[in-house]
């Protein structure tokens, strides 16, 4: 069996990554015996004692964990990162195995992988596959609307939903410059930095992340079956190697619950169109929680371990 550790299982991503290894038979989690919870050496056994070592932590006490690991004697686990602190670390493998062709065999053979963040799971989605057929500069002025559940804002913001006290809607980092922007640049190439405005809603999980455009801004002023072709086929690859990105159909009624992916890992791409105003939105739906997060690292550790 192999042997995982997570560090911070206590927090929601990780408590979501312990519930999903629980239904996998190969797997074993370590956890530190309750008295012993804030005992450093009790964390480095762990350590030194798991096959693979999952990073549920804010930013400095993920890089402190990776010191840790870094300082064990002979053999050492590998790693996945859901925090923010290695997603555009070179020497880091990034945790989106559809990303691209070479991307899950990139994963398989990595010590150490970035789980993606949420919101730029979506963005990337939609992004990279427009940017690599060309129907996408790189340097494009783009915007990215979105919205997300709750659950993805921590504790504090989980506590004053679950409380009443938070309002239905909320757009937030209106300063424009969230953790998520280095990322989605590096990962599909763009050269000028999106415009990107999340906002939470009242409900648990799920996520949209929209990319609107106007067609005959775009290289040879393609129509909206020339966007959708083109993410279907980037995603022909890891669709037959057991990827969890489809692209499908717009909706017959032209509507999208945010909700409806809840509590698994898949990833929907559909293109909503207005061919006569030349207008179209690309929309990625997740669950926050799921490919937006534990799902996503479950994934990873799979191909990592090879289960």
């Amino acid at each position: 069996m192999a042997k995982i550790f997570i560090d911070g299982e206590a927090g929601t991503t990780g408590l979501q990554i312990r519930e999903r290894l629980a239904l996998m038979p190969q797997i074993q989690v370590l956890s530190i015996d309750p008295a012993r919870r804030k005992d450093p050496e009790a964390k480095r056994e762990m350590m030194a004692a798991a096959d693979l070592v999952v990073l549920c932590l804010h930013d400095e006490a993920a890089i402190a964990s990776v010191a840790m690991i870094d300082s064990l004697p002979g053999r050492k686990p590998r790693i996945v990162d859901a925090s923010t602190a290695h997603r555009c670390h070179p020497e880091w493998i990034f945790g989106f195995p559809e990303l691209a062709t070479e991307q899950i065999a990139a994963v398989r053979q990595a010590q150490r992988v970035a789980n993606p963040g949420c919101y730029a799971t979506g963005a990337i989605s939609i992004l990279r596959p427009l940017v690599d057929a060309g129907l996408l500069l790189r340097d494009f002025p783009v915007c990215l609307p979105a919205v997300s559940g709750y659950s993805g804002g921590g504790r504090a913001m989980i506590e004053d939903y679950e409380a009443g006290k938070a309002p239905l809607f909320e757009a937030y980092a209106l300063g424009l410059n969230h953790k998520h922007i280095p990322e989605i640049m590096r990962y599909t190439g763009l050269t000028c930095r999106p415009l990107f405005v999340p906002a939470v809603g009242n409900f648990r999980q799920g996520m949209l992340v929209q990319l609107p455009l106007h067609l005959d801004t775009l290289p040879g002023k393609p129509a909206a079956a020339d966007l959708h072709d083109a993410l279907q086929a980037h995603y022909a690859s890891s669709q037959a190697a057991g990827g969890w990105v489809s692209v499908l159909p717009a909706t017959p009624d032209a509507k999208l619950d945010a909700t409806a992916l809840n509590d698994t890992n898949k990833l929907e791409i559909r293109v909503f169109a207005n061919e006569a105003a030349r207008q179209a939105v690309v929309i990625a739906r997740l669950d926050n929680l799921g490919k937006g997060a534990s799902g996503a690292a479950v994934q990873n550790i799979q191909l990592m371990l090879g289960l």
